[in-house]
């Protein structure tokens, strides 16, 4: 019975190693290449590529899971005593981004519902600008068309990641050149107490999270927990790079996996739409992102990922990957989704009656 249980928990783990091991090679080749947020982009791109050519590909499933709590530990460490800003200029900052989300979305919905032809349920979900795990959720009990739905978010969580580079060396007044770490660095760990708080903070914030009905209570729920013991001084520990680089294929490989079982020549009209508006709420982002950057004093970069219309996991990952003021674009994130979430069934009921 024991060995029966075991198998079915494996199981899962070793459909999954090939998948792995795809995105360990991508991100592997783009380290050695030296480009920027190599173990993302080179996993995504890897996994997306051979997702569209018809190779079998695996979801990271609870794996996922867990490298979202690890994140969430992660981007909780940014939350120090010492940091930077005021309550007056991120508040400005949190104006000019739900402004931004406003035009994005009314922009996303009108596209999707006039320009490629879907139904108001299809375009409201497909149109909400992050959030596609807590949105997919919600439309499973409306009359969208949910492969539309996953694709246009996943193309333009792809769209936006392979953007970030060229778009930040050109706003952004930032070096997102890859370095390689010394030896000494991959292989650094935390003392044990350290490793207890990091725990400590991913247990109690999986719990909290789902308590409080968070979006992504399992990148939330730790995100809070990590930043409340941080910012307290009770901990200043921190996530092996390692750790980091690994979290980077799994969100690079969860992403590229969306397009399995998506043949171009069956989809390719339903991507291109997807491309398109992508690419203008990206140019949307960059205005929102300049804009609060003159009226905030906040880098451009900084605004950028926190006003880009992705995943929270995805453009927080990368806000700690490069060190671009990570607890400033996870706020940002957390209040948007939140936010959305309380309002989307208002809007869909609103929509239908007047359509």
């Amino acid at each position: 019975m024991l060995k029966t249980m075991r198998a079915i928990h494996l199981a899962p783990l070793g459909r999954f190693l090939p998948t792995l091991a795809l995105g360990l090679i991508g991100g592997g080749l783009a380290y050695w290449l030296q480009l920027p947020l190599p173990w993302l982009l080179g996993a995504m791109i890897a996994t997306t590529v051979a997702s569209l050519a018809g190779v079998p590909m695996r979801s990271p499933g609870k794996g996922r899971q867990g490298v979202l709590v690890v994140i969430g530990v992660m981007l909780g460490s940014a939350f120090t005593a010492d940091m930077t800003g005021d309550a007056t200029r991120w508040g400005i900052s949190l104006a000019i981004m739900l402004i931004a989300t406003a035009v994005m979305m009314t922009f996303s919905v009108w596209f999707s519902r006039r320009v490629a032809g879907h139904s108001w349920e299809t375009a409201l979900y497909a149109g909400v600008p992050g959030g596609v795990s807590t949105v997919t959720g919600m439309a499973l009990s409306s009359g969208a068309d949910l492969r539309i739905i996953g694709i246009t978010h996943a193309v333009r969580i792809l769209v936006l990641l392979v953007a970030i580079p060229p778009v930040l060396q050109f706003i952004g007044h930032v070096d997102i050149s890859s370095t390689a770490p010394a030896l000494s660095q991959w292989l650094w760990m935390p003392s044990s107490t350290d490793i207890a708080w990091l725990l400590a903070a991913g247990i109690v914030g999986m719990w909290l999270g789902k308590r409080l009905r968070l979006p992504s209570p399992l990148l939330f729920g730790p995100a809070l927990v990590s930043a409340a013991l941080h910012f307290s001084g009770l901990t200043h520990a921190a996530v092996p790079p390692v750790i980091i680089a690994l979290a980077q294929v799994v969100i690079g490989i969860s992403v590229g996996v969306r397009f399995a079982g998506a043949p171009i020549a069956e989809v390719g009209m339903a991507m291109l739409m997807a491309v398109i508006q992508a690419l203008v709420l990206l140019l949307l982002a960059i205005i929102a992102a300049w804009a609060g950057h003159l009226l905030t004093g906040y880098s451009a970069a900084a605004a950028l990922l926190a006003y880009m219309p992705g995943g929270a996991p995805e453009l927080s990952l990368v806000a700690l990957s490069l060190g671009i003021d990570p607890a400033f674009v996870t706020t940002h994130h957390l209040l948007r989704i939140t936010l959305l979430v309380l309002l989307l069934p208002l809007l869909l009921r609103r929509m239908v009656s007047n359509a």
